[in-house]
């Protein structure tokens, strides 16, 4: 049991850090492309940002840990947590090396789910709650990407009349100022966030594992292993995703930046601290850019670039819960 534990760690370990590296871009394509940022310094930023982040998402982690499926304690429920993990990692994976910014978030749960179903047809007493998938997973997934891109526009709208008569050069060096914080705003945000979904997976394995009885219940070297694992993630930088998001959908500059960050962080602040969703970070900063860009008018969004976005987004879900199953199928017989 110990070592069946023990490996659904490292898995989330080793997603924890695929998650960091492929949503780096998430909190620093927009400041690195208007050039508010060196990247390196921006990715220090994202790190610490990310690793402050982690220690708020308790919320999140208990909605990953309890609220989407049921496992009953035992070594094949560890089983299929492990496939899961797996699944979400491939996804990473393939995504970025295409450099796809889809959501490691909806990656997890399809891994979780499909790795799930497939215990269930094995005679696993296991369930996927789908109330809570529907209320914590599926509304947010739909709502956060519409909110995203009318609060952009809409942010976006307010700057350009309150500044209207300002000087550019003088306004894009106070923009770039703006945007060390709203970028650290948006790694923090991101943190809570996605940590905290390796926490709520690294707590299931405890509990289904024995360790622990409360499924709920987050230890001290939980917060503090995935918040560095996630920082160290990163801090390596996910370079072809952050060219996706900060020059292939718009031309950023300083305020649109600007604007993009301040939204997408204070939508997923108020999911994370509110309402304990886990939504996804690709699609809200995804979305807020797009809804900055419309702005200028819609032909200023590449909307081929950004339909290649949304249907990676439609592919993830099943495309994780697919390779969820491949994975079982394999580990079955260790567990």
């Amino acid at each position: 049991m110990f070592w069946a534990v023990a490996a659904v760690i490292a898995a989330a370990m080793i997603f924890d850090y695929t998650n960091g590296f492929h949503d780096a871009a998430n909190a620093i394509a927009t400041s690195v492309s208007t050039r508010a940022l060196t990247p390196r310094v921006a990715l220090l930023v994202a790190a610490l940002g990310n690793f402050i982040g982690t220690h708020f998402g308790a919320k999140v982690a208990s909605t990953v840990g309890s609220g989407l499926v049921t496992l009953p304690a035992g070594k094949a429920s560890l089983g299929i947590v492990l496939a899961g993990v797996i699944g979400a990692i491939g996804w990473n994976l393939l995504t970025w090396y295409f450099g796809i910014p889809s959501s490691s978030t909806h990656a997890l749960f399809g891994g979780l789910v499909g790795a799930t179903l497939i215990g269930i047809w094995f005679g696993i007493d296991a369930t996927v709650l789908w109330s809570g998938l529907l209320e914590k997973v599926v509304i947010p997934m739909v709502l956060s990407p519409v909110v995203g891109f009318i609060l952009g526009a809409i942010v976006m709208v307010a700057v350009m009349w309150i500044f209207r008569k300002g000087h550019p050069g003088k306004l894009n060096r106070g923009f770039r100022w703006a945007q060390t914080a709203s970028a650290a705003a948006m790694s923090v945000g991101h943190g809570m966030q996605d940590a905290a979904k390796t926490m709520g997976i690294i707590v299931l394995a405890l509990y289904a594992g024995g360790y622990q009885q409360d499924p709920g219940h987050i230890p001290w070297w939980v917060y503090y292993t995935s918040a560095t694992v996630l920082a160290l993630g990163t801090y390596a930088g996910g370079w072809r995703i952050i060219r996706t998001l900060g020059r292939k959908i718009i031309d950023l500059g300083p305020a649109e930046g600007f604007a993009a960050e301040s939204v997408a962080s204070s939508v997923l602040y108020y999911n994370a601290l509110v309402l304990g969703a886990p939504i996804s970070t690709t699609h809200t900063i995804t979305s807020a850019i797009m809804g900055v860009g419309a702005t200028k008018k819609l032909s200023a969004v590449r909307w081929g670039v950004a339909g290649n976005i949304v249907t990676a987004w439609v592919l993830t879900f099943p495309g994780a819960a697919l390779i969820s199953v491949l994975a079982y199928l394999v580990i079955r017989p260790f567990f």
